[in-house]
């Protein structure tokens, strides 16, 4: 039958006003696939959004002004990993999949856990602590469709990244996995601190008596330094010598008198908020964190990771909640003007996303919580030609991650060239908040504190070991209230940097920080070109060191072949030609230039109130370094240090040293706009 010819006309004209505005799509938990994807007829999953667009794509019928998918409020769980691949790509046209305004849409990789009920097996009773036997229930995850439960793995320094096992959460927090001695308690190895094993430690409790018949145990531990931790499974107990064997070699061995401690053992779960699976049966024990009964939300993680953008263009995350996985909540890789925004991110084995190999990408406004590594992990550029990835992290809250891997798991690890870190709040965290490698990356107006929590020889912000990795910028962030563990090496808890460049590190700009209550406020490991302004230092043990070891202990390591490896870096860039050359004028002749001597360094314009030590500058360092114009023996005149307001008074003697006025009150997350 034939159109009239105005009906066709209508409808041609309806088409050019659809493709002259963005195209909605609207998905729902009450919706269905089969639908029009309309308001009024939702989808039901992002599977299903992703299959409209392959199919608006392949038809040419993409509006060039965007496309936002809208989630209705509810949950979206996923048992697999959700990715957007290159047949998804619809560049230019910008894609964004969006939470309903206002609403809390949840993206999970988790599955509810019900039918709890109280223990009554004797023999799983006799191996749970007396006074624990009357709290812990118990869920048969097998029943409910249970079965992957994932295996526990080596994990820590030196570790490959690994997927976590099954993880129980708890009224959208993690649990703890049954422990001895309990959650912020540690034991000690046994022996000196100068003696040392490869797989075996001895203990000095009777506890582990209690363990010779359980199955997949663990221990975990800072083995031998206090930066370095791991994970290992127990392969023998001897109650006689009182000495347990791993199947593994802890990070550089075992030594004497330091802090461990044993998880997944039934035999102690007799804490509220502990956790324990046997793998055998599925079934999983608990006590709840509050109450007689665990009548909240309970989820087990099933999903490794949630969501992968693999070499797509222009796709924006916006206002979800993504939670209760393996893995990482979100990994970008490839393609350009990816972005995650105002999302929140919890409750995820590795880390809360990872971002490479990609350009103009990021995270923004977001909120990153109890991940079992770092927060985020954040690279481009290219190193070869210092040309600029632009990635950034802006505006987030990044709290409380490295719940399993406790060290050099940050709450950004930035590395490529010119990269962006700013105005983030970064706290709550066993060690570094900031991790950098790589070149002409800006790290400003950013709150740091309570980090370092249970580290020494450590930093807020740490870079390291590698003469080309130059241009840095960190400046306008304050750092406060770091470190504070107990059970250390030598160095005490005060063992903590604000900001560590350490290991010969060179060529960074650190100007205009806040550096209160940090133990030593910045450390200058040996390296060269580093300049340290404009900086102002509180109640910190030292203000400033700067070290010569290039010229001592660490000589070694700078020599072709040593295990720093530092000569082998300045060969992989092309050192000596542009655009290092040219960009960094002292590198290029730095091996006729003393390189393992500390020099060029500038320290100008600083102020210093009531650190112990203002100055710690090794007799070696002192021909290499400029000092001039800080203030380190007057009260600068702060306007309210009490209320924790460090700018300075307009009378401030700081100012005719030639000290800059700092913007505090632009540091840390910017409020949105009402």
């Amino acid at each position: 039958m034939k159109l009239p010819v105005l009906l066709i006309l209508a409808l041609a004209a309806l088409t050019t006003a659809a493709h002259a505005a963005p195209l909605a799509l609207y998905v729902s938990p009450k919706g269905s696939d089969a639908a029009t994807g309309s308001s009024k007829s939702p989808m039901a999953t992002l599977d299903g959004a992703r299959a409209r667009l392959r199919t608006l794509k392949t038809a040419s019928k993409l509006p060039k002004e965007g496309v936002t998918v809208w989630l209705a409020e509810g949950d979206y769980p996923l048992r697999d990993t959700w990715k957007l691949g290159p047949e998804d790509d619809l560049s230019p046209i910008p894609v964004t999949y969006a939470a309903a305004k206002g609403k809390t849409v949840r993206v999970t990789g988790g599955q509810s856990v019900a039918n709890w009920t109280r223990v009554t097996d004797n023999a799983v009773l006799d191996r749970i602590d007396p006074s624990a036997r009357t709290h812990v229930w118990q869920s048969d995850l097998k029943a409910q469709g249970v079965t992957n439960y994932g295996a526990i793995v080596s994990r820590g320094f030196g570790r490959p990244l690994a997927h976590a096992a099954l993880e129980l959460f708890y009224n959208d927090a993690p649990m703890t996995l049954a422990r001895w001695p309990n959650e912020g308690s540690w034991a000690m190895t046994g022996g000196k601190e100068s003696e040392s094993a490869e797989q075996h430690f001895g203990y000095t409790d009777d506890r582990p008596a209690r363990w010779t018949k359980a199955e997949d145990a663990w221990v975990h531990g800072y083995w031998s330094f206090d930066w370095a931790d791991s994970y290992e499974q127990i392969q023998t107990i001897d109650t006689q010598k009182k000495e347990i064997t791993t199947v593994g070699k802890g990070a550089f061995g075992y030594s004497g008198a330091r802090r461990w401690y044993a998880l997944n053992l039934l035999e102690e779960l007799d804490a509220p908020g502990e956790w324990y699976l046997d793998r055998k049966t599925g079934i999983l024990y608990f006590w709840p964190p509050k109450g007689d009964a665990p009548t909240g939300k309970a989820v087990v993680s099933i999903a490794n990771d949630l969501i992968v953008l693999d070499h797509v263009s222009n796709v924006t995350l916006r206002g979800l909640t993504l939670e209760d996985c393996r893995g990482r909540a979100v990994t970008i890789n490839g393609g350009a003007r990816n972005v995650i925004d105002g999302c929140t991110i919890r409750d995820c084995g590795n880390h809360g996303a990872e971002i490479s190999d990609t350009t103009d990408s990021g995270v923004r406004g977001c909120r990153i919580s109890e991940t079992g590594d770092g927060g985020v992990i954040l690279s481009g550029g290219d190193r070869k030609t210092l040309a600029p990835g632009r990635n950034f992290v802006e505006n987030c809250r990044i709290e409380r991650y490295s719940r399993w891997s406790r060290t050099y798991r940050a709450g950004v690890v930035v590395s490529g060239v010119g990269n962006h870190i700013a105005h983030c709040l970064i706290s709550d965290a066993p060690h570094n908040a900031i991790l950098l490698s790589g070149n002409d990356h800006v790290i400003e107006y950013n709150e740091i504190h309570h980090v370092c929590q249970e580290t020494g020889d450590s930093g807020a912000f740490y870079m390291g070991r590698d003469w080309t990795m130059r241009g840095d910028i960190v400046r306008f962030n304050y750092f406060h209230d770091l470190g504070g563990a107990k059970g250390l090496q030598a160095g005490g808890v005060n063992d903590v940097q604000a900001i560590y460049l350490d290991d010969t590190a060179a060529g960074a700009t650190v100007f205009g920080n806040i550096c209160v209550r940090a133990g030593r406020g910045a450390l200058v490991g040996g390296g060269r070109d580093n300049i340290l302004d404009n900086n102002i230092f509180v109640d910190c043990r030292t203000a400033i060191s700067l070290d010569d070891r290039g010229l001592g202990w660490a000589a070694k390591s700078l020599l072709p072949g040593g295990d720093w490896n530092m000569q082998a870096n300045l060969a992989a860039v092309g050192y000596d030609k542009p655009p290092y050359s040219t960009r960094y004028p002292h590198l290029a002749n730095i091996l006729q230039d003393d390189p393992n001597a500390p020099k060029y360094n500038t320290i100008r314009h600083n102020i210093s109130v009531r650190c112990t030590t203002w100055l710690d500058l090794s007799e070696k360092a002192k021909p290499g370094i400029t000092i001039s114009n800080n203030l380190t023996n007057a009260d600068p005149l702060f306007v309210n240090e009490k209320q924790g307001d460090y700018r300075l008074k307009s009378k401030s003697p700081a100012f005719k040293l030639g000290f800059q006025a700092i913007p505090f009150d632009r540091i840390g997350p910017i409020p949105p706009p009402k």
